[in-house]
């Protein structure tokens, strides 16, 4: 998923579409990918991560085949790239709920999961700017599409056993914890919103904003001649420190109290965001590092509030409510990125996200003051 917004200018020139029309071509995945999310968990919940996290890699490994084979089409490579999306729905609902469930140290374990996926968030821009200058965009999607069929092959073999569920109803009071995941729930919706944005508009944006810190990267001898494979090698470094973030975030679920901790890797996000707008070339580079290690940190943290906040026979349908609401409600930053860079500029995009990160900062502090007797 992370692989076409790394590709989004190379098809700009593909199909002769604006920046706006090419974004796009992406929302049915994006939108699918977290509307799917909570019938998933709901099933994951009735027969077990297992047998679905099998479907997940078969059935997103096809359709990113067919990306490749349909790319001369726009109509149907968008609805390649959906049935990706729905696939891809399954994973965090039946994958975190497994880990919430079957790790005693659930944070960490979920940090390091975090790492994991920042690994691929950031090999897949890379990857995909290398294999796209070499053999073009259709090859780089037949390799998405072989990269998720190889997982299929690890889960037919892969020991996974299910933890028992506990099926008895908590008692902190099951009205607080209610409203308490509903505003749980507006935090991650936010925080969908500015994640969604940032990763869909990355790689073009460090194109078009680093124009000398490109042209000298193009010129190194290991570097293909190519500006868009210099900007997404950029956009991967990005997300390799995302990957440290996730361990920050782990580490602090673990050893302190993890709403505070959610509340101040969004404080320290917010500033960073503002700055994105306003610079360039290597500072622009390094107060993205910065944005991205905070807003990808958190999510070891949030992953560990929806699992304190939520009975354990309903968990996997629990994360699926947050993805529903972070990727599904999330996938509208498409259309939102589209608006403002039409209606005002590309850096516009970065002020309207400092503007979502106060407001997940305000609906944390409201948060903090519900659950006050609720102990987590």
């Amino acid at each position: 998923m992370l692989m076409f917004p790394a590709l989004v200018l190379p098809l700009m020139g593909r199909y002769d579409m604006d920046l706006s029309h090419v974004l796009a071509l992406s929302f049915w995945m994006y939108l699918l990918f977290g509307v799917t999310a909570l019938p998933w968990g709901m099933v994951s919940d009735r027969i077990g991560a297992r047998p679905l996290l099998l479907l997940f890699y078969t059935g997103a490994g096809l359709c990113g085949l067919a990306a490749g084979f349909f790319i001369d089409s726009p109509g149907a490579f968008s609805l390649c790239l959906a049935g990706v999306g729905i696939f891809s729905g399954i994973y965090h609902p039946a994958g975190l709920g497994l880990i919430s469930r079957g790790i005693s140290k659930m944070s960490m374990a979920l940090g390091y999961n975090g790492m994991a996926g920042n690994a691929g968030l950031a090999a897949a821009p890379i990857l995909a700017g290398i294999i796209n200058h070499f053999y073009g965009m259709q090859t780089a999607f037949i390799f998405l599409g072989c990269l998720n069929l190889t997982g299929t092959v690890i889960m037919l073999f892969l020991p996974v056993i299910e933890p028992e569920r506990n099926e008895k109803t908590e008692s902190q009071g099951s009205m607080r914890l209610m409203l308490s995941f509903a505003i749980l729930c507006i935090c991650m919706m936010l925080g969908g919103v500015a994640y969604r944005s940032v990763t869909v508009i990355l790689p073009a944006y460090l194109e078009l904003g680093n124009p000398a810190l490109l042209d000298w990267i193009s010129r190194l001898p290991w570097m293909p001649a190519s500006r868009n494979v210099a900007a997404t090698a950029l956009s991967s470094s990005v997300f390799m420190v995302g990957m440290f973030g996730q361990f920050l975030g782990g580490v602090a679920a673990e050893r302190f109290e993890p709403r505070r901790g959610y509340l101040v890797f969004h404080v320290l996000a917010l500033p960073m965001a503002l700055a994105m707008a306003y610079t360039t070339d290597v500072s622009l580079l390094l107060i993205t590092m910065g944005y991205m290690l905070f807003l990808l940190g958190m999510q070891p943290i949030e992953n560990t509030l929806v699992a304190k906040l939520t009975p354990d026979k309903v968990r996997d349908s629990a994360y699926g409510t947050k993805f529903i609401l972070t990727f599904g409600v999330g996938a509208f930053a498409v259309y939102l990125v589209g608006w403002v860079k039409e209606a005002w500029s590309l850096p516009a995009v970065f002020v309207t996200l400092a503007i979502v990160s106060l407001a997940t900062v305000l609906s944390i502090l409201l948060l903090i003051r519900v659950t006050r007797k609720i102990s987590i």
